[in-house]
């Protein structure tokens, strides 16, 4: 069957992911490769000192997003997108999205990006002998209890961005166990909230506004390959005014985009991982047990089956190096010479493959904003070097491109060097990598691990998330999704893989020693007391 029948008769998938700063649609066929994609680009906003989207926006981007993919399959194959075999929802996870029993959204949308909750975290991860993130939608709630915020008495119904998009097509409240792990502890073994954890804070709750059971407000966790509820009316009058588009669509349980991001490069077995590298760094490692101890540097979120994963999430990555280039590049206009972005790039990238594995103590620190897996509580990059310290151009792109993985492997040490956890194979994806080398081969050494990037890789959470649609769409009696993207999905996939060099590693584990002895100068330089 051609592409364009696939699409006609109904049988292509459709994934759409709110990222940070661009929502994308990606539809796909049966052999899942993409046949068209669709964006919209959009950025929060500070609002009363909150990062926020508003959910006109959200409904607005969906929109726009949804009709630039309706477009461009029009002009690829000529046909119109009426309809679809699934849809899948994903966005960026965490945050805090409360409503009331009317649907009215009783506070602006507080994201990820905000660090407003320490208090909370704090107490809760006390509590529950858990780390519980700042970013978590539970500190959120926690943290407005403390504050003791009018609109907590009025809370029927909180989920995250993802969830609530899935809520206004389908009219379900629903969520993925992956999605829901950044709300509230997952147990591992039933697949939902951790009853445990939930008891306890009913129990903190008692004699605050908070006036529900946690249970009452949370979205219903639905297994991965499950349908999660079917288009509306209403939904699909949403997705597209012009009334083309609609059916009675199922949909699979909307996740978080670290989880399709896992689908994108199947790392949902033990002993593998990716990282997603851009803006910010994070791994995801699937555990084969569960941590030994509690570690405020390492976030405890699921895979879309509910297995556990060990998250390491920085908040600063590319944006350093970023800006360091585009000073080269503004002193090459200085002097005449228009040289192309990428071909800067490619050039300082080689630049730092030559440098010395140590960097000959030239280290470099990319914080941009705080960074809670090395301490560090307010954003200053900065670069150190002793006075005798042999400067020049390559040590230099060296100790820049291993900052932007070195708070990563700060975190990644621990679950190495004190939990014992295995690596076999990291899925690599993200801008990155756009550049694999050295990029590549330095991810390789600072986690010991061989690094893998997929051919799929520049797809993105949207494909993700389509591969998780299809999944519950196609999938045989008692297949696994596992099985299901290892068989169906990746079996014929190349990918170029790096395994660590010895050089690197010894190098890097120098620069590291350095890079941890001048933290607390960065600490000092970056407080705000």
């Amino acid at each position: 069957m051609s592409s364009a029948d696939e699409i006609k008769n109904g049988k292509a998938v459709i994934g759409i992911e709110f990222g940070s700063t661009r929502i994308k649609a990606v539809l796909i066929g049966e052999d899942h490769s993409p046949l068209a994609s669709g964006v919209h680009d959009w950025q929060n906003e500070m609002l009363d000192g909150v990062w926020t989207y508003s959910l006109d926006n959200v409904r607005k981007g969906l929109q726009e997003c949804f009709a630039d993919l309706m477009k461009n399959v029009e002009e690829a194959y000529g046909i119109k997108l009426e309809t679809a075999a699934a849809i899948g929802i994903s966005a960026m996870m965490h945050g805090y999205l409360a409503f009331d029993e009317k649907d009215k959204q009783l506070v602006p949308f507080r994201t990820w990006r905000n660090t407003m909750t320490e208090e909370a975290a704090d107490k809760l991860t006390e509590e529950f002998s858990f780390n519980i993130p700042q970013r978590w939608s539970i500190a959120h709630l926690y943290q407005a209890m403390l504050n003791k915020e009018p609109h907590v008495g009025d809370i029927a119904f909180m989920t995250t961005l993802a969830g609530y998009v899935h809520y206004i097509l389908t009219g379900e409240k629903v969520i993925g166990a992956g999605d829901a792990s950044g709300i509230f502890p997952i147990d591992s073994k039933t697949c939902d909230y951790n009853s445990e954890m939930m008891s306890k804070f009913d129990k903190l709750a008692e004699g605050t506004a908070l006036n529900k059971k946690l249970a009452d407000i949370l979205p219903r966790i639905v297994p991965a390959g499950e349908c999660a509820g079917r288009l509306t009316a209403e939904g699909a009058k949403l997705l597209d005014p012009t009334g083309t588009f609609g059916g009675d669509i199922p949909f699979c349980p909307p996740e978080g985009d670290a989880q399709t991001g896992m689908a994108a490069t199947n790392s949902i077995t033990p002993r593998t991982g990716n990282v997603s590298a851009g803006t910010s760094i994070f791994s995801m490692i699937v555990l084969e047990k569960d941590l030994s101890a509690v570690h405020r540097e390492i976030d405890i979120v699921t895979t879309p089956c509910g297995d556990p994963v060990a998250m390491v999430h920085c908040n600063s990555c590319t944006s350093d190096l970023d800006a360091w280039f585009g000073i080269f590049g503004g002193f090459l206009k200085e002097i005449g010479v228009d040289m192309p972005k990428g071909q800067l790039y490619d050039k300082l990238y080689s630049l730092a493959a030559e440098g010395a594995p140590d960097c000959n103590g030239v280290i470099s620190y990319n914080y941009y904003a705080g960074e809670p897996v090395t301490g560090v509580k307010n954003g200053l990059p900065l670069l150190m070097r002793s006075p005798d310290t042999a400067f020049n151009i390559r040590d230099f792109m060296r100790s820049l491109v291993y900052s932007c993985v070195a708070a990563l492997k700060a975190g990644n040490d621990i679950l190495t060097e004190q939990e014992h956890v295995s690596l076999e194979r990291i899925y690599a994806h993200g801008g990155f990598f756009k550049t694999p080398v050295p990029t590549q081969k330095f991810l390789a050494a600072a986690l010991g691990a061989d690094v893998t990037l997929m051919q799929t890789a520049g797809e993105g959470g949207a494909w993700g998330i389509a591969l998780l649609a299809s999944y519950m769409a196609n999938r045989s009696s008692g297949e696994k999704l596992t099985d299901y993207l290892s068989g169906r999905v990746f079996a014929e996939m190349k990918g170029s893989t790096v395994s660590p060099d010895k050089e690197d590693v010894d190098g890097l584990n120098a620069y590291m020693k350095k890079y941890l002895s001048g933290l607390s100068a960065v600490r000092a330089a970056a407080s705000e007391d």
